[in-house]
């Protein structure tokens, strides 16, 4: 059976409920170079998980949304250079041949938390394409998007210079990767839910989302900054006319459809419950800070779950040393369940 058709014909997008993780490539550091990074900065042991491949994230934990993190490396080989190691010793060269090729490159801080399941955009997007293909009928999958750019105090005192600040041309070439790797039949793209209409949040307001039907074994990408990026990406084309990402929008913006709200607590938690209800996908964090992380807290999680936010994303969709894990109520890990808050709407 394919997934989608676990759920009536009528159920949209929007109405169903999956589990995400974030920062999805992340393998954290080696454990002699995590020590000398802990002794400059207890915030390091925010680097203590790791995920398996994109393929295991996805067939086993039932993940169906991810998360990946990209620095522009235009002409290849920014990313070759590992300084932190010379910190414990160790040969700064990466010595990886896929690091020399152009393209964005995937990982989290560069020089001392570069570990990763992929090491560039396009190999983990034809892993997840690799997924898809073997997978059809499949719930949408939601890929997000952080374009990075800048570095930590640690790294300006080893002497690293900042790599390529991402612009325009840069932007150009994050769509273009990702449509060299997808074809357009198998994406969502922001016109397919514009459908001509002069806003894309008009559109959404006016069609809705895709049923699950129409959506099956698609996915779509969604950009995470929300800062000059994503104003750069917007520039010229403020209903994402053309763009391959949504981005994360407030109501009332051209480019609104999807938003990002980390925060699942109090009146945050509120304000996605009544964004949910407009028809905006959202997506927010479940996890406590690493400190707090144990079986017995469930506080955020719960919240989260309960916002009725379509993603909810962790950094432990499997139980970590603890216990602690992130999963959708009802047993087993699975890809979706209907919406808390929209899942009973007729669609």
């Amino acid at each position: 059976m394919r997934e989608v058709d676990r759920f009536s014909p009528s159920v949209r997008m929007n109405q169903i409920q999956v589990i995400g993780t974030h920062n999805s490539y992340h393998v954290e550091p080696e454990p002699e170079l995590l020590r000398v990074l802990l002794e400059y900065s207890p915030e390091a042991a925010r680097l203590r998980y790791s995920h398996p491949c994109l393929w295991e994230q996805l067939e086993v934990e039932k993940v169906r949304q991810l998360e990946l993190d990209v620095w522009p490396d235009p002409a290849g080989g920014l990313f070759q250079k590992r300084a932190g190691l010379a910190l414990i010793g160790r040969d700064t060269q990466a010595g990886e041949p896929q690091l020399d090729l152009p393209g964005f490159k995937v990982l989290h801080i560069p020089h001392i938390d570069y570990r990763t399941n992929c090491l560039t955009l396009r190999a983990g997007l034809e892993e997840i394409r690799a997924w898809s293909d073997a997978n059809p009928g499949h719930i949408p999958i939601m890929i997000l998007i952080e374009v990075k750019g800048r570095v930590p105090p640690l790294l300006a005192e080893l002497g690293v210079q900042p790599p390529v600040l991402c612009g325009d041309a840069e932007l150009d070439s994050l769509d273009q990767e990702i449509l060299e790797v997808f074809p357009r039949e198998q994406l969502l793209l922001p016109d397919d839910i514009r459908r001509g209409k002069g806003s894309l949040e008009e559109g959404l307001l006016r069609f809705g989302w895709p049923t699950l039907q129409e959506a099956a074994g698609r996915v779509f990408f969604a950009l995470d900054n929300t800062d000059e990026i994503r104003d750069k990406y917007l520039k010229g084309r403020p209903a994402l006319e053309e763009r391959v990402l949504f981005t994360s929008s407030l109501p009332g913006s051209p480019s609104a459809a999807f938003i990002k709200a980390n925060n699942p607590l109090g009146e945050s938690g509120r304000q996605i419950q009544a964004w949910v209800r407009q028809g905006y996908l959202v997506r927010t964090m479940a996890d406590p800070p690493l400190a707090e992380i144990s079986p017995d807290n469930h506080t955020r999680a719960e919240a989260a779950l309960a916002s009725g936010a379509h993603s909810i994303s962790t950094d432990f969709p499997r139980p970590n040393a603890t216990g602690y894990q992130v999963k959708l109520p009802g047993g087993e890990m699975r890809p979706a369940r209907l919406n808390p808050v929209t899942g009973r709407q007729e669609g």
